[in-house]
C-alpha cells in the first residue's frame, strides 16, 4: 500500500514557504505537500514515501493547480528513482493521475527524460536518480521565476487597459502560491496590483463545487493584506451589471494551439459575461500550460470528478454521514454533473498573459509565434 501520512504543525506556515518540498531524512527521502483540502481551517503537511501516494494527493485535490502538478509530478518521478522503483511505471501513473492539466506531463516528462538520458550516458542508477531530482528542481525554480514574470507582465497590461489604477478585479478558483512555485498566476497579478497601490478590491468566486475560491483564495487574499469579498459563482452577473468589475483575472490548465483555454469550470460563463459588459478576460498561466498538440477546445479532455462533490459539503469536524465522505445535501441517489473544467474560446479572451509576454489577440498564429520565441515549449520537454 502507498505509504502516505500526514502531521500537523503548531506553527503557522511563514508566507513566501513553498508548499512543496523535497527532504532527505534519515529513512529516505520524500515529498512533502501542503494537503489543500484541509485548509483554511488548519495547515497539514502530507508526506509521500512512494509515487502512488503522490497520485493519490494529485487525484485527492491534496496537491493541486496546473503549474504546482508539474512541479509534483517532477518530484513523484524523482522520488520513484531514489527509493529505487521502476521509474517508467511511476511516470505513467503520475501523468495519468489528472487528464486536462497538461503541466502534470510536462513535469513528468522532463523529470524522466533526464533520468534516461543519464542512465544512457554513464548506467548507473543513482546516477541517473541524481539526474531526476536535479530537473524538478530546476522545474520548480523555473515556475517561481516565471510566476514573477507573469506577475510584471499582467500589471503593465491593467494599467494600459485601465489607466489610473483602482483596479476592481473578479477572479475564479484558486491561482496563487498555492498552485505554484512562486506567487501564483492571476492571482500573482493582483497580488503585484495590491502591492502597487493600484488594487481598488479583488472579487472572489467561491468556485463550485469544491469552494477553491473560498477555502484558498480568500485564504490567500486575508494573508496577503488584501481589500477582498467572497461572492457566490452566480452573482457574478449582478456584479457585472452593477459595473463593479474593471478586470477578470484567470488561470488555465490548458491552452489548445488555437488558443482555447480550458479552466476551472465556471471560467466559460465568466468569460461571456464579461464580453457582453465589454471588461477585459485575461488568462495568466506560464507557457508550459500552452500545449500545441491540442489542436483546438473540442480536443481537451475534460475530467469528470465524482458526484458527491455536488451532492454532498465536506468541512473540518463535521459528522461524516455521505457515501463521498460529507454531509448530503442533495437526496439519496442524486445524480450530478460535475466536469472539472469548461473550455473557453479564444475569441472570448482578450488576452493570455505568460512570463514570455503577452499575447492579444489570442490568435494560434500569436500564439505558435511566441512559443518559438521563448525557445519552442512543448509538452514534450
Amino acid at each position: 500500500m502507498a505509504d502516505q501520512y500526514a502531521h500537523s504543525g503548531e506553527d503557522k506556515r511563514p508566507a513566501g514557504t513553498p508548499v512543496i518540498r523535497w527532504e532527505e531524512p534519515p529513512e529516505g527521502p520524500v515529498v512533502v505537500l501542503l494537503d489543500q483540502t484541509r485548509l483554511p481551517a488548519e495547515e497539514v503537511e502530507l508526506v509521500c514515501t512512494d509515487a502512488p501516494a503522490l497520485v493519490e494527493a494529485i487525484r485527492s485535490l491534496s496537491v493541486r493547480g496546473a503549474p504546482l502538478l508539474g512541479i509534483a509530478g517532477a518530484y513523484g518521478v524523482a522520488l520513484a528513482a531514489a527509493r529505487g522503483f521502476d521509474m517508467d511505471e511511476a511516470a505513467a501513473a503520475l501523468e495519468g493521475a489528472r487528464p486536462t492539466a497538461v503541466n502534470l506531463s510536462v513535469g513528468v516528462r522532463r523529470a524522466a527524460s533526464a533520468y534516461r538520458s543519464a542512465l544512457a550516458a554513464e548506467g548507473d542508477l543513482g546516477a541517473a536518480a541524481a539526474a531526476a531530482l536535479a530537473a524538478a528542481r530546476a522545474v520548480h525554480r523555473e515556475d517561481a521565476e516565471a510566476s514573477g514574470r507573469m506577475a510584471e507582465h499582467g500589471l503593465a497590461l491593467l494599467d494600459e487597459l485601465l489607466p489610473g489604477g483602482g483596479h476592481r478585479i473578479l477572479t475564479h478558483c484558486n491561482t496563487g502560491a498555492l498552485v505554484s512555485g512562486g506567487e501564483g498566476t492571476a492571482f500573482a497579478v493582483a497580488l503585484r496590483a495590491h502591492r502597487a497601490g493600484r488594487l481598488r478590491r479583488l472579487w472572489v468566486d467561491e468556485t463550485r463545487p469544491l469552494l477553491q475560491g473560498a477555502r484558498l483564495t480568500a485564504y490567500e487574499a486575508a494573508r496577503s493584506g488584501m481589500a477582498y469579498t467572497l461572492l457566490t459563482d452566480n452573482a457574478a452577473g449582478s456584479l457585472f451589471a452593477a459595473g463593479e468589475v474593471d478586470a477578470v483575472l484567470v488561470g488555465a490548465d490548458r491552452i489548445a494551439a488555437d488558443g482555447s483555454v480550458a479552466n476551472k469550470v465556471g471560467s466559460y460563463p465568466l468569460a461571456v459575461l464579461a464580453r457582453y459588459h465589454h471588461v477585459p478576460f485575461i488568462v495568466v498561466a506560464p507557457l508550459t500550460t500552452v500545449d500545441p498538440g491540442t489542436p483546438d477546445g473540442a480536443a481537451i479532455e475534460v475530467e469528470q470528478r465524482p458526484g458527491y462533490e455536488v451532492t454532498e459539503v465536506t468541512a473540518p469536524h463535521l459528522p461524516v454521514t455521505g457515501a463521498g465522505g460529507g454531509v448530503p445535501v442533495a437526496p439519496l441517489g442524486t445524480q450530478a454533473y460535475n466536469p472539472a473544467f469548461d473550455v473557453t474560446p479564444p475569441e472570448l479572451v482578450t488576452a493570455v498573459v505568460t512570463e514570455e509576454g503577452v499575447v492579444s489577440p489570442v490568435t494560434a498564429e500569436a500564439l505558435a509565434e511566441l512559443c518559438a520565441r521563448a525557445g519552442g515549449v512543448t509538452t514534450s520537454q
